[in-house]
């Protein structure tokens, strides 16, 4: 090894022995944040959907696409629908659910439930009571019913025990007087309900979802099949506040065969995605940037970009979801992979206190360095002192003295500086000359 290198491994390692400490200190201290802050979120997640060919699970598989882009897998877990869905939250075999608005709470008694999060109201879930027009000419001559009171004697079938149609239907019977007993009440899953009305077995379903669902778009197009018109829907809307008027244009369905024939009013609910509070924030954002691409596109019942929304929310809104709905995506993850951009996200208000932490430990590496370096040379000038001050008080024993010198000097030889403090070393041969021709002119 030349001397050159075995002076730059020299001057490094002495670096390195002064830094070090502040290095793993600096390293600590990273790691306590990122163990604190736990800033990178599970690769699995679990989202409660719905019945199977539903809205809920048509959405479901579409936030499965979208986080599936970042590298999370999200396990759809299927349900008998909303109060199956606040179930499994409360029990925490689900991370988040969709949940439809009046579930809980809103003009019930029933209390929220706590430690649940909204990440805003989706989309509208329309009221669809479809009828059988031979069934209701029982009743109308016409076929066609204009109020819930007309059902009576009729078979409804109101949707699964689990979801939140039965709930919804029972507030709406005891709002317009009815007796459930007057009507023949089935509650059979969305599948099973469709498959019985066809044949007949059953004269009327109920279901509130969102167009997507395949159910619904089928039965808008059969022959034979009406919709209910809600004349009151207005009034509906102010008896119960997690109901909202809407109009189902006319055509919208299909608009060569101008289907439905003319406006259809019907109530809707709006639909949360709610989360547990202990979910990780990463993940809440995740799904909340995916709701802004998969909802804001206009529909049937609403405009672009008017889900989703924090408004009127039955629930309290996550931190997280009401900055992206807002805000949008963070400007970090339109540059940086998200793995990356969330981790700086979540540590840069942790760098900032460890780098004012170490801020001021920094600056006394180098004065240390330094001083490190320095010492090498300057601790023979003691010897040196020694050297000149003993050969001026004992001038017999000056040639003792020039031995113990030259002895000094081989040792200052092998003194290993960096060359920007050379001068130092020179300085000290020249001072050790200096001394032996003083001890010289005395002896």
């Amino acid at each position: 090894m030349t001397r050159a290198i075995r002076n730059t491994v020299v001057s490094v390692r002495d670096l390195l022995i002064l830094a070090g400490p502040v290095a793993a200190l600096a390293i600590g201290l990273l790691v306590l944040a990122y163990l604190w802050l736990d800033p990178n979120p599970p690769k699995t997640v679990r989202l409660a959907t719905g019945p199977a060919q539903s809205a809920y699970d048509e959405f479901g598989k579409r936030y499965q696409a979208a986080l599936a882009r970042n590298g999370i897998k999200v396990v759809l877990v299927p349900s008998g629908g909303s109060v199956t869905n606040e179930r499994l939250l409360r029990e925490n075999k689900a991370d988040l659910g969709f949940v439809q608005g009046g579930t809980s709470g809103g003009d019930t008694d029933r209390p929220l439930v706590e430690g649940l999060e909204s990440l805003g109201s989706l989309f509208l879930e329309p009221v669809w009571l479809f009828y059988r027009e031979d069934a209701a000419k029982k009743k109308v001559p016409d076929g066609t019913l204009a109020s819930l009171t007309q059902l009576q004697g009729l078979r409804l079938s109101v949707g699964s025990q689990g979801s939140g149609v039965p709930l919804l239907m029972q507030r709406l019977f005891e709002a317009n007087h009815i007796d459930p007993a007057s009507i023949t009440l089935l509650q059979l899953r969305q599948t099973p309900a469709v498959a019985g009305f066809l044949n007949g077995e059953i004269d009327a379903v109920v279901f509130a979802s969102a167009p997507e669902s395949l159910m619904v778009q089928m039965l808008l197009q059969t022959p034979g099949v009406k919709l209910m018109d809600f004349a009151q829907a207005e009034a509906y809307s102010r008896r119960f506040a997690f109901l909202s008027p809407v109009v189902l244009p006319r055509g919208i369905v299909d608009l060569a065969q101008d289907i439905p024939p003319q406006p259809v009013r019907l109530v809707a609910t709006t639909t949360a995605l709610l989360t547990r509070g202990d979910t990780h924030p990463a993940l809440v954002e995740l799904f909340a940037q995916a709701a802004r691409n998969i909802h804001s596109p206009a529909g049937w019942f609403n405009r672009a970009r008017a889900f989703p929304t924090i408004e009127q929310s039955e629930y309290p809104i996550s931190r997280e979801a009401e900055r992206t709905i807002q805000g949008g995506m963070p400007f970090l993850q339109r540059f940086l992979p998200f793995w990356l951009a969330n981790l700086v996200e979540r540590m840069w208000l942790a760098l900032g206190i460890i780098v004012a932490v170490l801020l001021p430990l920094s600056r006394i590496v180098p004065p240390l360095y330094t001083f490190r370096i320095r010492s090498r040379v300057f601790r023979w000038y003691a010897q040196l002192r020694a050297i000149e001050e003993r050969g001026t008080a004992e001038p017999e024993s000056v040639p003792e003295l020039l031995h113990q010198l030259d002895a000094v000097e081989r040792r200052a030889a092998r003194v290993i500086v960096p060359l920007s403090y050379a001068d130092e070393l020179y300085a000290l041969r020249n001072n050790i000359n200096l001394v032996r021709a003083r001890l010289k002119a005395a002896g």
